[in-house]
């Protein structure tokens, strides 16, 4: 387990695993829920029958009777695997990214066991997480996370993606559950508050192109930053 302490201001690459490496989602409503609760519980106020509270409402909709959105963190990228996923957060309070974080584990591991009929823990212990000091270790992690994960799912994997890069970023931003559609096509995202890598990657072209340049180096030369990473290469 490794959890570094996170200050007001810190940026902070986080990965959670399922148990044993056993999948935390297996099907689109599985992937679909996850998606909202990025959104519906990273805030202050918390209604505990939140899904029910949703389930009449468009996409990201909130309830009228709410309170004012108040954000526990703000989301700068994200990406769900098949049986982990990763988050990339700010943190804008004390303690609100350990506080989002517990809300959306518990929240995943509940509904999993119920519909499922599965009981206890649905990940594998505490989540990692690892600060983030220099611009660019921030610049290579939101292609990590968002690049080099989502194409390890491409058909023919992350070696093939590299040999037909074209129609590899095409499949690859047309993946739903990752936040690099908002930054390959600026694309509008509820999710992502902070406009910090917006601002560090403005141009969507060079971000295509910077985004083959970092899948090469994570193929080749990873041990560069390889320090850094919270998961084996």
């Amino acid at each position: 387990m490794r959890v570094e302490p996170i200050g007001v201001g810190s940026i902070a690459h986080i990965v959670k695993r399922g148990a044993r490496g056993l999948e935390i989602v297996r099907d689109s409503y599985d992937r679909d829920r996850l998606v909202s609760s990025l959104y519906y519980l990273n805030e202050s106020y918390l209604d505990e029958n939140w899904t029910r509270a949703i389930t009449p409402l468009t996409p990201f909709e909130r309830p009228a009777y709410w309170p004012d959105r108040e954000p526990l963190a703000h989301v700068l990228a994200w990406t769900l695997m098949p049986n982990h996923f990763h988050l990339l957060l700010r943190e804008i309070r004390e303690g609100g990214i350990t506080k989002f974080m517990q809300r959306l584990c518990g929240s995943m591991s509940a509904a999993y066991n119920s519909k499922y009929k599965e009981s206890g823990s649905l990940f594998q212990g505490a989540y990692k997480s690892r600060s983030i000091q220099e611009d660019s270790h921030l610049r290579y992690l939101a292609f990590y996370i968002q690049v080099k994960n989502v194409l390890e799912l491409y058909p023919g994997g992350l070696v093939k993606a590299l040999k037909e890069f074209d129609k590899a970023w095409d499949w690859s931003v047309s993946y739903p559950y990752s936040s690099l559609q908002a930054y390959a096509q600026h694309a509008s995202s509820p999710i992502i508050e902070d406009p910090l890598l917006t601002e560090m990657f403005p141009d969507h072209r060079a971000f295509k192109m910077e985004a083959r340049e970092m899948l090469l180096t994570h193929v080749l030369a990873h041990d560069k930053y390889a320090s850094m990473m919270l998961e084996p290469w």
